[in-house]
């Protein structure tokens, strides 16, 4: 099988204004996976490509609207969720791909299953993690909830903000993150990155801090994210879990860290509770980054066992055809 060992790029037009950054890895003759990032905002992850086994996935990922190499830059104009699901259909559309797996890990679980939701005939399965049902209660621990695990970083992250302005975070930081004004948008969106950073892993990790606090990548993924969030993630409420049933035939695995402060492990359960015939895994020593150790483990066991299913069910529609 021919695989690509540096990636294949494609620029797509979504619409005037925003153009998309694509990567191709893998195996042109394999299944093709496409790999929904986080954020909303962070642009693509070079280690959640190496979850899929190159030689048996074709592996598809881009930065959705505003972040990484799209372009405009942190554009919030245009930027909403059902405009990211036609992305992904115009991205699978342009490379030819009839069906495909949708893997996405905190705000790409959510887009993932929201695509899913919206064009289930072009689903061959999924690989979620990081559960992120983008509820009131979901944002609320983001901004609040936090501070119960990690009080000192709270604080500091609270304390960015004037002191009659603190009973809504949210608002507050978005405010600061779309004011126009560059230097007060680059503070606000270090505070906030830094706060995300220091949260997410298992144990304390100076080196992922510093790998994340990049002030024009702090900027996209802060002034996105604030502004998924004050809309709800243009969501109607309960969305994802309503609307399961027009995926629950396709194939899943999901995979969650016991610890993660930020996607708590309890929208994990929900999404199994309402999902049950999906595979669901719970790794114990693991917050929410899954770049390294037993998270990123799991997900690459997870996407063998969804290939095992995929060809499982492959030889059975082979079979039943054939009768």
């Amino acid at each position: 099988m021919p695989q690509s060992q540096q990636p294949l790029t494609y620029l797509v037009q979504a619409d005037e204004m925003h153009v998309l950054h694509v990567e191709e890895f893998g195996s042109k003759d394999g299944v093709p996976v496409v790999i929904l990032h986080g954020g909303p905002g962070a642009g693509i992850s070079p280690q959640q490509i190496k979850t899929f086994d190159a030689s048996a996935f074709r592996i598809i990922t881009f930065d959705q609207r505003g972040a990484g190499k799209s372009t405009p830059h942190a554009e919030l104009t245009g930027n909403t969720t059902d405009a990211l699901i036609e992305d992904i259909e115009g991205v699978r559309t342009a490379l030819g791909i009839e069906r495909w797996v949708v893997a996405g890990g905190s705000w790409g679980s959510c887009l993932a299953l929201a695509y899913g939701q919206a064009y289930p005939q072009r689903c061959l399965g999924f690989r979620l993690h990081g559960i992120f049902l983008a509820g009131p209660d979901d944002i609320d621990w983001w901004f609040n909830g936090v501070r119960s695990i990690f009080p000192e970083e709270w604080e500091e992250f609270a304390d960015f903000i004037p002191e009659n302005e603190r009973g809504d975070l949210l608002s507050a930081y978005h405010r600061r993150l779309t004011s126009g004004n560059p230097q007060v948008e680059a503070a606000a969106a270090l505070s906030l990155r830094g706060f995300s950073a220091k949260t997410q892993t298992f144990l304390p990790d100076p080196a992922h801090v510093a790998a994340l606090m990049d002030p024009k990548a702090a900027l996209t993924v802060a002034r996105i994210f604030t502004h998924y969030c004050v809309n709800g993630a243009f969501l109607k409420p309960g969305q994802l879990l309503v609307d399961i049933d027009r995926i629950r035939h396709l194939p899943c695995q999901i995979v969650h860290g016991r610890y993660d402060t930020v996607t708590p492990m309890l929208s994990a359960w929900r999404l199994h509770r309402a999902w049950p015939e999906a595979g669901f895994t719970i790794v114990t020593e693991a917050n929410h980054q899954s770049t390294k150790g037993p998270l990123f483990d799991e997900l690459k066991a997870a996407s063998e066992r969804l290939s095992h299913q995929l060809a499982d069910n492959r030889d059975l529609n082979l079979e039943h055809n054939h009768r």
